[in-house]
C-alpha cells in the first residue's frame, strides 16, 4: 500500500492473521513468532490467564450475583478472562474443582466443609447469599391431596443433584418434622427445563429447587410450595442462624499463589452485589440472558423480589455463618460434629474487605 513501509506491512498481516485466528493469538504473539517481539511494546488485549469457574445452574437466582458480574463485564473490568462452565448441579462443579478442571467454584458454602473433613482444604472467600434461597413444592397433578410432609413418603423428590445442596435441603426439612431423611427417594434433575420435564412426566412427584424454576413452576399451577427457604426467617427458623448459600470457593493453594485473581474476582463480585442491591427488577430482567426467564418474565420478576433480601449486601461471611452451616451437616451427619473441622480454614474474608473499601460498601 501508498505511503506503507515493511513493517507497516507486517503489522497489517498480522492483524488480519489475527482476525482470522483463535481470540488467545493476540499480536504480541504473532510479532513475536516473527522475530518482531523485542522491538515493539504493543498493548495486549488483556495480560491475564483464563480463569475457570464451575457452577452448578448458573440461570438459578442463586447465582446471579455471578451472572451479574458476567453480564456487566465487571471481570473484564478488573482484568480477568473468566470462562463459566455450566452444570447440572452443585456436586458436579465440585467435582470439576476437585479434579483441577476448574480454578474457582460458585456453590454452596457447605461444600467447603464437606471437602475439608475428605481431606482437601477449600475456602470461601466471597459470599453471594445469606439464605439457602430453596423452596420444596408438591406436584399438583401427581400430590392433589397432600398435606404434610409425612405424605412424601416413597415418593421421589427432584433436587438439583444428588449430593447438593437442594438434597441436604429436603433431608433436614424431614427432619424438622420428626421424620427420617430417607422417607423419600432424591433424584437428580438437574437446574433449568430438564427440572420442569421430570416433574410434569412424573419422574419425581415433588421438587426443592431454587427460583426462578419454583416460582414458574408455581405461576403455571404446577407445584404447590409447602416449605419456603426464600427469606431469611423462614431460613433462620430451620438453621437456626445465618445459613450462607452460595459463595465463591477455591483451593487454598490457589488463593495462595494467585491473590491478585482471587482480589479481582471479589472485586467484581463485591461490585455486583452493590448493584444489586438498587438495581431496580427491570434492569435485572434486562441484564439476564433472555434463556434464564424459563419463558416467565412475571415470575421471574417475582422470584427476585422475593428472594431479595437474602442476596449478600457486601460480600462478606456472617459471623455465625460457619456455624451455623456446621450444626445443620452434624444433623445430617453426627460425626461432622466431632470431626476435627476447622471454621477457620473454610473461608476468609480478607478479599472482600478490600474490595469493600475500594466500592464504598
Amino acid at each position: 500500500m501508498l505511503g506503507m513501509g515493511p513493517l507497516g506491512m507486517i503489522l497489517l498481516h498480522c492483524n488480519k492473521i489475527h482476525a482470522m485466528s483463535s481470540p488467545a493469538l493476540d499480536r504480541r504473539t504473532l510479532l513475536s513468532l516473527l522475530g518482531l517481539g523485542p522491538l515493539w511494546s504493543l498493548p495486549a488485549r488483556s495480560a491475564a490467564e483464563p480463569l475457570t469457574i464451575a457452577v452448578g445452574g448458573q440461570g438459578l437466582l442463586y447465582y446471579l450475583p455471578l451472572v451479574i458480574a458476567q453480564q456487566l463485564g465487571y471481570f473484564e473490568a478488573e482484568g480477568l478472562m473468566v470462562r463459566i462452565d455450566d452444570y447440572p448441579g452443585g456436586s458436579q462443579s465440585l467435582q470439576a474443582l476437585e479434579s483441577g478442571a476448574a480454578d474457582v467454584c460458585a456453590g454452596a458454602y457447605e461444600n467447603t466443609l464437606l471437602a475439608q473433613r475428605r481431606g482437601s482444604l477449600l475456602r470461601a472467600f466471597v459470599v453471594q447469599g445469606r439464605a439457602p434461597q430453596i423452596a420444596l413444592g408438591v406436584a399438583s397433578r401427581w400430590m392433589p391431596r397432600y398435606q404434610t410432609l409425612a405424605d412424601l413418603r416413597g415418593r421421589r423428590v427432584g433436587v438439583s443433584s444428588l449430593g447438593a445442596s437442594t438434597a441436604r435441603a429436603v433431608q433436614l426439612m424431614l427432619l424438622g418434622e420428626g421424620l427420617g431423611p430417607d422417607l423419600v427417594e432424591l433424584v437428580g434433575v438437574g437446574s433449568g427445563p430438564e427440572a420442569m420435564e421430570a416433574l410434569r412426566t412424573g419422574r419425581v412427584h415433588a421438587l426443592c429447587h431454587a427460583d426462578p424454576l419454583m416460582s414458574v413452576l408455581e405461576d403455571k399451577g404446577a407445584v404447590r410450595i409447602v416449605r419456603d427457604l426464600r427469606d431469611l426467617r423462614s431460613s433462620a427458623q430451620l438453621y437456626g442462624g445465618s445459613m450462607p448459600s452460595g459463595t465463591l470457593y477455591a483451593p487454598q493453594d490457589f488463593l495462595r499463589r494467585h491473590p491478585a485473581k482471587a482480589q479481582a474476582l471479589s472485586n467484581a463480585m463485591v461490585r455486583s452485589l452493590k448493584w444489586l442491591q438498587t438495581a431496580a427488577p427491570m434492569d435485572v430482567l434486562r441484564a439476564v440472558p433472555a434463556a434464564y426467564l424459563l419463558g416467565s418474565r412475571r415470575a421471574y420478576l417475582s422470584a427476585f423480589e422475593h428472594m431479595r433480601t437474602t442476596i449478600s449486601p457486601d460480600g462478606m461471611m456472617p459471623v455465625d455463618g460457619p456455624a451455623t452451616a456446621l450444626r445443620a451437616l452434624a444433623r445430617l451427619d453426627p460425626g461432622l460434629a466431632h470431626g476435627g473441622i476447622d471454621l477457620e480454614r473454610s473461608y476468609t474474608n480478607e478479599f472482600v474487605r478490600q474490595s469493600r473499601q475500594r466500592f464504598h460498601t
